[in-house]
């Protein structure tokens, strides 16, 4: 979604990206990022909790008109009514759900992405 926005952007079209993956999206350089600090896929607000989901695209139209520098971030002000326990998850060293099969495939994906990019560079 953050690439979609830029292209957007570079176009003319004025965007704002809701999203609940700050590191991702501030690094795409998105334009304008409502940031609500949820569990992925829920940047909108709670299930079922629609004043919530109200206001928070209501914040969205506000961060559209009212943006002055490129890349501004704002940060809604809810909290996840079940807490925090969701981070523990996601924010982890251990990664419980990610077999030895898992992670070597992908650090073997890395490396070759890397050593295509520094091909590509040199």
């Amino acid at each position: 979604m953050s690439l979609v926005a830029r292209y957007l952007e570079e176009n003319g079209i004025p965007t704002v990206v809701a999203a609940a993956a700050r590191d991702i999206v501030e690094t795409c350089g998105v334009s304008r990022l409502l940031f609500t600090d949820f569990p992925l896929g829920n940047p909108c607000g709670e299930p079922g909790n629609v004043e919530q989901q109200r206001q928070i695209i209501g914040m969205s139209m506000d961060l559209l008109e009212s943006a002055t520098e490129p890349r501004t971030t704002v940060e809604t002000p809810f909290t996840w009514s079940k807490g925090d326990a969701w981070k523990s998850l996601v924010f982890t060293q251990e990664q419980p759900w990610q077999t030895e099969e898992v992670k070597n495939a992908w650090l073997a994906k890395k490396e070759l992405y890397r050593k295509l990019k520094a091909e590509k560079e040199g």
